[in-house]
Formats: C-alpha cells, structure tokens, sequence
C-alpha cells in the first residue's frame, strides 16, 4: 500500500516549480493576449493610424510639427465630437441620422440669430442647447414609445430639419456671425512653450472625451451595452429602455450642437455645412470596431476611427486624390469594417460564448431572494 505521507521539501519544491510555469505560461500569454488585440478592430484601427500618420509625415515632414499636429487636432475635433455622440446611439442598437441636419440647423440658427451682435453669443448658446435638446427628445420617444424603427425616425427627422432650414434661409449662406463667437472654433491659446498654439477646440474636444469615458464607465453607460446586447434581457432586469435610449439620442443631438458651433469658426455660415456628417459619424464608429446593431464597443475606438478617418481624408489631399472619391471610400470601409467585426465576432462565438454586459444583469435578476438585496433593482435602474 502506497503512504499518503508526502515529504515537506518535496511539496515545496513541487510549488516553486509550478508557480515557475504559471509565470512563464503567463508570459505567452501575455504575448498570445497581445496579438489577439492586434487582430481585434480596434488594434487594427490603432495600427492603420499610425501607418497612415507615418505616410503623412513622410510626404510632408512639416506635418509633425507641434503646431501642424494642434491644427489637425483642431480640424478632427467636430468629426470626433459627433463620433462620440453617435456612439452612444449605436451601442445601444440604433441609429441617428439626423446629426448633419442638426448641424446645418444650429451652424444656420447661428448665422441669423447672432449677427454682429456680441452680446448675443451666450443667449443664442443656450438656444442651441434647447434645439438639441428637443430633437434628441423627439428622436428618442419616437423610437422607444411610439416603436417607429429609429432609422426611420432619423431619417423623418434630418428631412424635416433639412426642408424647414431651406425654408427659413431660402437656401443661401449668410454673413459670418460676431467675431467672439466665430473665436469658439478658431481661436486658441498662442505662445505656448513647446506648443506654440493651442486651439479652443482641442480643450473642448479633451472635455468631451472625458465626460464621454466617464459616462460610459457608470451605469448609464453599462446598461446602454447591455441594451444593445440583448433588449428583452435588460427590460426583465428593470431597466428603462426607453429612458435609456431616449437620453443617448439627446447626447448625440447635443454633440452635433457642439460640433456645430465649432465649425463656425472656420467653416463659416453655409446650408452646406454638417452635410453627411451623420455618415462620417458611422463610419468612424464602425471603423472604431463599434458593431452596429449595438451590444459591443468602446468610446475610444470611436474616437479612434475619427482620427483614423480624418488623417485618412488628410493623406489622400497630399495624394491629389480627387475629394469625389470620398463617400466611395467611407462605404467601402463601412463595408469591410464590419465584414471584418462579423469575421471576429464569428470566431470567438465558435470558440466558446463569452459572458457579456447582458449576462451580469440577468443573472442578477435571476438571484433567488435570499441572496439578492432589496435594493438590487434599484441599482440596475441608476
């Protein structure tokens, strides 16, 4: 009969020897995690921007410059705030067609309402605010209470927008409003060290991303993930789908107001301007690897496809690409962005299902009384 007894020294040297594979099995994988990021949209759009930078900078060295990097921080600052802004729609599983519009009409509003008038900059800001306020409301209730599907809602919305702005100006630009308005999306700070220049534009866009990633990281933000993964699961968890939705279609009304007043300053007053924003603002979102039908994504990864995009845009000028070809390029990589998204998501599901934001709510919900506080659906409503 074999002793059960087993040597101390032996025990000891049997650990040491196991933690020491542990530690080198953790190494390969953190190398294996690391080439699965690389391979993941967002590695892969990290990766494409910096590629297409290096290719900016080597056709034109000045490019990397202090102050040329501010500036093209400064021109990508409108197209990221509406990224953003539209992010927090499609992680939820729908869609805002309607950001252009509400750009022309605030970037117009402004043009007629303020004028020479400096004293009118802060009122008329606080009008801006309202109009956005009121069309993501719409948008929202439209889409939740009344169940019209949100793409078509958008779509009622930016055509409504579009004709009642054309109306009102009779389609022609007006003159550019006060100067300290105008200062909001051109000015900056000057004489920096190192800098030189630090665009108004740049602090406001840092702001937003701050507020968005924070917002994204609370509750509000978790249960937009769940929702877009899986509706009916987070409804039975108590959750208020419609108000959920309903204040990420104000959000994003409200980034295209501030994207708006940004490009006043150097865009001036024109029905042009904001014109197929709303599918620059997709495709940087699912270039970002946001899966549109909701349930996946980050704020950053749409902030990266922005960037992606703009310098993408940018490198072309250098190439004497013809700017025509610009829509033709955002389909397509709206195409193979989500091909790509559709690909990886495939392969992990065959690999195994992953628990998701859906799961810790239901499971949640799903905990016998004993165990589950009283206020535990309170939590999930917050």
């Amino acid at each position: 009969m074999i002793s059960s007894t087993a040597n101390p020294r032996s025990g000891q040297a049997q650990s040491a020897s196991s933690r020491s594979g542990q530690g080198r099995l953790g190494v390969g994988e953190r190398f294996a995690e690391l080439g699965r990021r690389a391979l993941d949209p967002k590695g892969i759009v990290v990766v494409l921007l910096i590629i297409i930078l290096l290719a900016i900078v080597v056709l034109n060295p000045s490019f990397a410059e202090p102050g040329s990097l501010m500036r093209f921080i400064q021109r990508v600052a409108p197209i990221a705030i509406v990224a953003i802004g539209q992010y927090f729609v499609i992680v939820s599983g729908e869609f805002d067609l309607s950001m252009g519009a509400v750009v022309t009409a605030q970037v117009m509003t402004v043009g007629h309402l303020v004028g020479a008038d400096e004293s009118k900059t802060v009122p008329v800001l606080f009008i801006l605010v309202g109009i956005g306020i009121l069309v993501g409301l719409v948008n929202g209730l439209a889409t939740t209470l009344l169940r019209v599907p949100s793409f078509i809602v958008t779509l009622g919305t930016m055509l409504v927008i579009h004709g009642a702005i054309m109306w009102w100006t009779g389609g022609v630009a007006t003159s550019n409003p006060a100067e300290n308005f105008r200062q909001i999306g051109r000015g900056g700070f000057a004489d920096i060290p190192l800098i030189d220049f630090i665009p108004y534009a740049v602090l406001i866009l840092a702001a937003v991303i701050l507020l968005a990633v924070w917002l994204s990281r609370r509750p509000f933000g978790r249960t937009l993930v769940a929702i877009g993964d899986n509706s009916a699961a987070a409804t039975f968890a108590g959750t208020r789908v419609w108000w959920t939705k309903t204040s990420a279609f104000v959000i994003s009304s409200l980034s295209a107001t501030v994207a708006g007043v940004l490009l006043v300053g150097f865009a001036g007053v024109h029905p042009s301007v904001g014109q197929g924003y709303e599918f620059t603002a997709i495709t940087a979102v699912v270039l970002g690897g946001v899966v549109l039908g909701g349930g996946r994504g980050t704020v950053l990864g749409a902030l990266t496809g922005a960037f992606t995009l703009e310098a993408l845009f940018t490198l072309l000028n250098f190439t004497a690409v013809p700017a025509t070809m610009r829509d033709a390029i955002q389909g397509a990589i709206i195409i193979a962005a989500v091909a790509y998204s559709g690909v990886v998501f495939a392969r992990r599901r065959r690999r195994g299902r992953t628990p998701t934001s859906t799961d810790s709510l239901t499971t949640s919900a799903e905990t016998t009384p004993s165990t589950t506080p009283a206020g535990g659906d309170d939590a999930v409503r917050q």
